[in-house]
Order: structure tokens, then sequence, then C-alpha cells
């Protein structure tokens, strides 16, 4: 007997050990045939039962020998009460194993009330959370520090951050556990500032923070992209010697990747022993931050080699990521078909890159294959689309998305309105930037700094300047995206003077421009003829060390050729590294020259263009209008000439007007719109009525 008894006792302590679910069914039969009848009827073998069970995952099994324990005790009870809580759909079953408890006669202890918050969170229960608040109240164990915990747990879990900070605030002896629960529940809640403010607080009354601890301020750190925090946290992980984990070292590369510092991530990454998929998705994500396309490549191939590991849906993400800046012949399709291999082409995260990288390829038809290929689309996947289209030019497509993307019921933000304003500035249709506008106001987003930028735009390339700085009023702190639109909008009506005022504001207010606020300014001066600001903005850019683009020159070009210094436009394309590639700049300096009459400018660009472009249907008109200008008439008939000797077409000029319900769109000598009967109709009523004014205008 006695040798059955110990047997049994040995096997109890060895069913602690046990996470196999067949194991654990065999050490049962096990268990069953060496216990003694006493032994049997015993709470106390049922419940090492019930607890081997949870820890396999399994509550079938586990409930099975709760429903057949000859006797139970209150630990049964906070055993099953325990392992429902463990599944977030089986809070209710933890509830009713609460009832029977009490209906039996059991009281309650810490330890059930900790289980039934658990149940409570994860069924996102208020009600039932907030009655046991107050069971624990009567019961007398509101002063447990493992049941306040618990119940800043809860309140965390509910977003009622003010009900757990009241909590915690009267937990006695604050240990790691119940630190590491309020600094989760701001986290979790995106209250990141106020969750590193209580780790610094943790600190100074001298609790050592655990592992835990430290995986979540960097999370937060790396949320923030707080360099600085981050930096002091990973030394204080070395100072105090806790052991770093697999999850803190994740957590480390983690945090260097979103603050783009690649090199540090990389350093913590080759320390970690066995790096799980979390690591090697964590280093391709830095080098996808820092642009290093050909690195996070490298790390993807050598996480093929591996027999560990297969690439999961993030670490395709953050490889295709990571080369959105290269050709997509580049690696770009080589990862596509990878991904149709390896079954994530359906994945929502694996589609967002793509797409954003066949966008930036200009591969627009690509880009909207993978979008339909893909059966559930989420915010993110449409936002693409829009932003994709917008930035593409193809304004049209890119409300047309937005559309369908509202009428399938997608919770818009802030980013896809302003991608969808940006649309209807370029496409200059008002009403739609109005019902836009609406929108935003309806979604609480018309005070986002980035919606603000947008519809500025919008209004003021539509023509309502007014209403453009009726918004930029009422920004109360504008960003320099708001700026910008704002001075892009007085250079676009032609006020360069308030656009200059504008940028003396933003100097004023401490901010620092960037190349857009450059541009349009540029643009500004030249669309005024303000020659020595223009020349003056200029030059401080290279003072201040802001790199010239193909705008910049663009602008800068246009205000000299527009104001006659054709020889300094010339000189400084010469100067420029895009002379050779960016046709359009000599394009400004001939049409310029068909202005002011230039024969020789003018043909010197025009034999620059048509150097690279021998059949350039734009220069040749620009030419056969330069000898017009001038008088040159056999000039005139030679281009003529060769123009119908190369067969060239000319790009049709297009028009179109905002109707109730459509965008019309006219084109030179088109004849195929449906209401093309109409249009001459309209026109022979305009013709005559023009006749009659001019009749009675001649007449006094």
């Amino acid at each position: 007997m006695n040798e059955l008894t110990s047997l049994t006792t040995f096997l109890l302590r060895k069913c602690t050990s046990i996470t196999s679910l067949k194991k654990a069914q065999k050490f049962h039969a096990l268990i069953f045939t060496s216990a003694t009848p006493f032994s049997y009827h015993q709470p106390f073998l049922h419940n090492n039962l019930i607890s081997m069970y949870v820890k396999c995952g399994s509550f079938f099994h586990a409930h099975q020998v709760f429903d057949k324990m000859p006797q139970r005790n209150f630990i049964s009870y906070n055993n099953i009460i325990s392992a429902y809580a463990r599944d977030r759909n089986s809070g209710s079953y933890a509830v009713r194993m609460f009832s029977l408890m009490r209906d039996q006669c059991f009281l309650p202890n810490g330890a059930t009330f900790i289980g039934l918050l658990q149940s409570a969170s994860g069924i996102s229960d208020w009600f039932l959370g907030l009655t046991l608040h107050c069971l624990i109240v009567k019961f007398g164990f509101l002063f447990d520090v493992r049941v306040q915990t618990a119940l800043v747990g809860f309140y965390s879990c509910m977003g009622e951050l003010n009900f757990a900070s009241e909590v915690f605030g009267n937990v006695l002896v604050k240990d790691a556990y119940s630190w590491n629960c309020i600094i989760s529940g701001h986290v979790k809640n995106n209250k990141l500032r106020d969750g590193l403010r209580l780790f610094k607080t943790m600190v100074r009354s001298g609790v050592t923070p655990t592992e835990f601890s430290y995986s979540m301020v960097l999370n937060a750190c790396s949320r923030l992209s707080d360099y600085a925090f981050g930096r002091v946290t990973h030394a204080h992980v070395l100072v105090t010697g806790v052991p770093v984990d697999l999850p803190l070292q994740n957590a480390l590369v983690d945090m260097y990747s979103s603050c783009g510092e690649s090199r540090y991530a990389f350093h913590v990454f080759n320390r970690i022993q066995n790096p799980d998929l979390v690591s090697w998705n964590s280093m391709m994500a830095a080098y996808a931050e820092s642009r290093e396309g050909d690195k996070a490549m490298d790390l993807f191939v050598q996480l093929l080699h591996r027999a560990t590991h297969k690439p999961d849906e993030y670490t395709f993400a953050a490889v295709i990521s990571a080369n959105q800046e290269y050709p997509a012949s580049h690696h770009g399709e080589l990862l596509h078909a990878r991904v149709i291999v390896s079954g994530w082409d359906k994945s929502v995260y694996v589609g967002s890159p793509l797409i954003s990288m066949y966008f930036n390829n200009g591969r627009t038809e690509s880009a909207g294959r993978v979008f339909h290929s893909i059966p559930r689309k989420d915010l993110v996947l449409w936002t693409e689309m829009v932003s994709g289209y917008a930035k593409a030019l193809d304004g049209e497509k890119a409300v047309n998305f937005f559309c369908n993307m509202w009428k399938e019921g997608h919770n818009i933000d802030d980013f896809v309105l302003s991608s969808a304003l940006s649309a209807c500035a370029d496409l200059a249709t008002l009403k739609q930037g109005k019902m836009l506008h609406c929108l935003a106001i309806k979604a609480g987003y018309h005070s986002e700094m980035s919606v603000c930028g947008s519809l500025i735009d919008t209004y003021a390339k539509n023509g309502s300047l007014q209403a453009a700085e009726s918004i930029f009023s009422n920004v109360t702190d504008p960003d320099l995206k708001c700026w910008n639109a704002m001075i892009g909008g007085y250079g676009h009506h032609g006020k360069g003077e308030e656009a200059v005022k504008l940028f003396d504001e933003i100097l004023s207010q401490g901010l620092e421009p960037d190349t857009v606020t450059y541009i349009s300014l540029l643009s500004a001066c030249s669309h005024s003829g303000l020659v020595a600001k223009g020349k003056y903005l200029w030059n401080s850019m290279k003072e201040k060390y802001i790199s010239r683009g193909i705008k910049h020159y663009s602008c800068m070009v246009s205000l000299l050729s527009r104001a006659g210094l054709l020889d300094e436009a010339i000189n400084l394309i010469n100067e420029s590294e895009f002379g050779e590639d960016h046709l359009e700049l000599w394009r400004i300096v001939l049409s310029s020259s068909v202005f002011n009459k230039n024969l020789s400018m003018g043909l010197h660009a025009a034999r620059k263009i048509l150097k690279v472009d021998a059949r350039d249907s734009a220069t040749y008109t620009l030419l056969s209008n330069l000898y017009a200008a001038l008088g040159k008439w056999e000039g005139v008939v030679e281009i003529r000439r060769r123009i119908r000797g190369m067969m060239l077409d000319k790009d049709p000029g297009l028009s179109w007007i905002e109707t109730v319900k459509n965008l019309e769109v006219f084109s030179s000598g088109d004849q195929s719109h449906s209401r093309i009967e109409e249009v001459k109709s309209q026109l022979q009523m305009l013709q005559g009525n023009m006749t009659v004014v001019q009749q009675e205008i001649d007449y006094f």
C-alpha cells in the first residue's frame, strides 16, 4: 500500500512538468491504475490532473476530470475557473463555475477572483468586472496585492486607465508584477509617454524591472521612435544584469529598427544565439526603415538557407518594403513570385508593400492586379490604391477607389482622406473636394494636419483661395505641410508677395523649410515675376544644404526665362545634372523664346531636345510658333512640312467641366462625345449671342 501511495505521489509530481496531451493521457491512465481507493476519492489527485490538462491546453479533458470528481474542494473550482480564464472564448464558463462554487457553499479566495477578473477581461464584460470588484470588497480581498494587480489589469483592458491608476495607487507594496501591469495598460492603450513616465517612477522607487518590463518600455520607444529613451533603457538592461531573453532581444532589435538605427539593430541581432522568425523579421524591417534593400535581401537569402524557419507574411512584407526604391525587375518581381509559391499572395500584409512597390515603379496595372487578387481587403490596402493613383496623377481612379472603399463600409482615416483630397486638387473638381471636406468634418478628421494641408491645396487649386485662407487661419498650430500648401496656393493665384510673407512667418515660427517649401516659393516667384527674391531663395537653399531637385530647377529656369534672362536660364541648365535627361527644362526655354521672340536661344533649346528625341511633336509646334512670332513664314512652312513628313500627331488639348453627376471631358476635334449634338447646339446659340452683342457694340 505504501509503495502504491509513494508511486502515485511521484507520478503526481511528475505530471506538473508535462505539456504534451498524449503524455498527459498516458500519465492519467498510469496514475489511476496505481492509485489506492482512498487516494482516488481525494480532491488532491484530481486537482493535479486538472492542472496538468490545463498546461497541455486541453480544457475539454480538464473539464471531464472536473465533472467526474467524487469530491471537490475550493481548489478544484479555482483550477477550473483558472483554466477557462486562459481562453478568451470561455470566460462565460468560468462565471458559471463560480456560480456553481457559490451554490456548493465554497467561499472564494484571492485566486478565485484573479481567474474571474481575467475572464471578465477576456470577454470584455464591464458589468461583470464591476460586480467582481464589489465582491472583492465584500469578501475582504481588496488589499490583496495579487487581486489588486488583477483589478489593474481588468480596468486597463477595458481602457479605463483612471480606475486602473486609482487601484494601483492603493497597492501598499508594489512589486515588479504590479508595475508591469500598470505600465502594460498604458502602453496597450497608446498612452506611451505615460507608460515611460511610470517606468521611470518604478526605477526610482527601487523596484528592479524584469525582462517583461524592459520589453514593454522598448516597445513604447519603438512606437514613439524615441531613440534617446530606448538607448538609455538598453544601457539600464546591461547595468542591472537582468537575464536577456529572446523577447527582450527582439524588442531591442525592433526599437533600433523603428529609430532608423540599423547598425545597432544588427549588432543586437548578431548576438542572438538562436534567433526566431520574429528576430529575422525585425532585422529585415530595420533595413527597410533605413532603405538598405540589398542588406535586407541578403538576410532573406540567409533565412531561406536555414531549415529551422520558413518565411511568413511579415517576412515578405519586410523584405518587399526594403526593396521599394529599386526597379521592380531588380528584386520585386522575384519576391512576388516567391510570395505566390509560398502561398502568401492572398495576405493583406504582403499585398500592401507589393502594391506600393508597383506604384513606385509606375506599374499601376500590376498594382491593380495584386489588389484584385486579395479576397479580403482591409483599410490599408484600399489606402495604398487611393494614394498610389493620387501620386501617379490618375485622380479619377483615386477618387473612384475611395468611393468604392466607402461603399464597402470601411472606416476612413486621415491618411486616405488626405490622398483623396490631393486627387481632387489635381483633377480640379471642387464639388467632390467639398463633399470630402464634409466627410472629414463628419468623421472628425477636419482638424488633422494632413487633412488640413490637403484641403488648403484642394481649394487653392480649384480657384477658391478665400476658402483655403479660411481653413489655414483656423488651424491652431499649422505644420510645415499646411504652410507649404498655403504658399503653393498663393503662388497658384499669382500672389508671390503673400507667399514670401508666409515664408518669413515660417522662419519666425522656428520651422525648418524643406524641399517642398522651396518648390512652392520658387513657383510663386516665377508666376509673379519676383526675379530678385527668387535668386535670393535659390542661393539660400545652397547655404542651408537643401538639395536641389529637378522641380527646383524647373521653377528657377521658368523664372529666369519668363523674365527674359534666357542666357542665365541656359547657364543654369548646363550647370545642373539634369540638362541631358530632363528635356522639360529646355522646353521651358523654348517656350519663353517664343514669348521673347529670341530665335537663337529658341533654336539652341530645340536642338538640345531633338538631339535626344527627334520626334518630339511639342518641340516642332513651339518652333513653328517661334518662326510665326518673328514673321518668318518660310520657317513655319518648313516645320509643318517636317511634321507631316514624320507623321507626327500633336497631343490634343483637353478641357473638362464638372456637372451634377459626372466629369465631362472634351478634346480638340473629338466628335465621339455621347452628347455632341447638344454641345454643338449650345455652341451655335453662344455664337449667335456673341454676334448680337458685337453688333450692339459696333452700333454704339
